[in-house]
């Protein structure tokens, strides 16, 4: 097996050395699993493999390389988080009941990547039902950050940061809701794409569970790429984008607004009353911010949408707990439900809204309809004069594990102080309740060697702004560093 292969490189990198025959996609496979074995005892990234199938498919690669057939992501070994559909492994979504569960038909993006060769090594770990902040559950136990062992990688893609962190998988595919790739990205110091709703189909996903699906979409809720570098995103998404119907090929993306920071609008909302966030955080949007300057890029502090924090907030929380309360036992939906008589219609307290969420009306889901169309018009008319906004994606870089039985108990040390801890939720509510594409970039690392990230909302549509953007940003010099377990 070749010494030379770099498993911390793009995957675009490797792919180059696939089609030029440096090494074979047999001998990027191995070295891969070479890297699970030595790394995932440690970490708990990858809950599920099949290795002989990976083989297969790699095998199968090298001979179309070599017929000169090779597909886009053809040989690049990759795995997939635990909340996808993946024909003949198991798909448990973290849920113990699900744990032997062995789908028959891949996710439509699994389907998607499959198709373009990309050879698929296993499943990566998630919180249950994909319904937290850290990435543990009791079918696979707990996945651990490799900047510090001691520290939660993020969720609900928390396994799959840390397997594109340490160079076990060339990318992933991701799920988000609540920042569930834009959290784990900042907390793995990788790039995360949150895809403008409805770009990927998300059939095959949990939540919901399996035997409620549905053939539209769930509300909010997307799949998109973890990478190492700005450029695998773009070679990435046209393959994953698409309907379910992987024979029905999605259309050009559009170009990016921009591809130099020359002259790029920007406008920078590093903290916000309304949801408070480490100084050290808003330090690193600020970082980016200036990198962008200095580059030729216009920035604006002042700038702002015309819809508050608070009022994005509201209407994307009611609906996030209605998503998640849909999938959930009967039992426990109608716990939570019976809360929402305590608070009052105003109260825009995690509890409050988790409750009234889940005891969503078809007259509620109206109301937050019509306010959510209004909050996309404001939107549209901001990124008239704006070309993207750069925000923080969390509150806090990468947090202790705390797998307190009560969420609401638990608590985020923001300058000091304690938030509560569906905080996380705060920062994934402007992109998410107006459906637009985020792309979480790293840029720096926090006094304790962490690593902090940028958010980079860009208008609805224009996903390949955002990864224009976090380009500039790796040409200024903010760039994915291996963990230093992966080193």
């Amino acid at each position: 097996m070749p010494a030379t292969i770099d498993l911390t490189t793009s995957a675009t990198a490797l792919r180059k050395a696939l089609l030029a025959q440096r090494f074979s996609a047999a001998d990027l496979l191995e070295a891969s699993l070479a890297r699970i074995d030595a790394l995932n005892p440690r970490l708990n990234a990858v809950v599920a493999e099949d290795r002989e199938a990976a083989r297969a498919m790699a095998k199968a690669s090298d001979a179309r390389i070599v017929a000169g057939s090779a597909r886009p992501l053809e040989g690049l070994p990759i795995t997939i988080k635990d909340a996808f559909d993946v024909a003949g492994l198991p798909s448990s979504g973290g849920l113990p009941a699900y744990r032997e569960r062995v789908p028959t038909e891949d996710a439509a993006a699994v389907a998607r990547l499959r198709a373009a060769g990309a050879v698929i090594i296993g499943k990566t770990n998630v919180p249950v039902f994909s319904g937290d902040f850290q990435s543990y559950n009791p079918a696979h136990g707990v996945t651990n950050n490799p900047w510090d062992e001691a520290r939660s990688p993020g969720g609900s893609s928390g396994g799959a940061a840390v397997a594109v962190a340490t160079g076990m998988s060339a990318f992933e595919l991701g799920s988000d809701l609540g920042s569930s790739i834009r959290w784990p990205a900042h907390a793995c110091g990788v790039f995360g794409l949150k895809t403008s709703w409805g770009l990927v189909s998300t059939w095959g996903a949990i939540p919901p569970p399996p035997e409620r699906r549905t053939a539209r979409n769930v509300d909010l809720m997307v799949a998109g790429p973890i990478t190492r570098a700005a450029e695998d995103l773009d070679l990435i998404l046209p393959v994953i984008a698409g309907p379910r119907n992987v024979a029905l090929a999605c259309p050009p993306l559009p170009e990016p607004r921009a591809r130099s920071a020359k002259g790029l609008r920007v406008a920078l909302w590093a903290e916000d009353s309304f949801a408070p966030v480490d100084r050290e955080v808003s330090e690193a949007v600020r970082e980016a911010a200036r990198r962008l300057a200095e580059a030729g890029a216009v920035i604006d502090e002042a700038a702002r949408p015309s819809v508050s924090l608070a009022d994005a907030f509201e209407v994307y929380a009611l609906l996030n707990h209605a998503v998640v309360a849909y999938g959930l036992p009967p039992k426990v939906r109608a716990r939570i439900q019976a809360q929402a008589s305590r608070f009052s219609p105003g109260d825009l307290s995690h509890q409050a809204l988790q409750a009234r969420g889940a005891r969503m009306t078809p007259g509620l889901y109206h109301q937050l309809a019509q306010r959510r169309l209004a909050q996309k018009r404001q939107w549209a008319r901001f990124f008239t004069r704006y070309d993207v906004v750069l925000c923080p994606p969390a509150p806090v870089a990468a947090i202790p594990h705390d797998h307190g039985p009560d969420i609401h108990a638990r608590r985020l040390i923001v300058n000091g102080e304690p938030r509560p801890y569906l905080d996380f939720l705060l920062w994934a509510a402007p992109a998410t309740g107006a459906d637009l594409p985020a792309l979480c970039a790293p840029v720096m690392q926090s006094r304790e060697g962490l690593p902090l990230g940028v958010q980079i909302i860009a208008p609805f549509g224009q996903d390949r702004t955002a990864i224009a953007v976090g380009a500039m940003l790796e040409e200024a010099g903010s760039r994915f560093t291996p963990p230093p377990l992966a080193r």
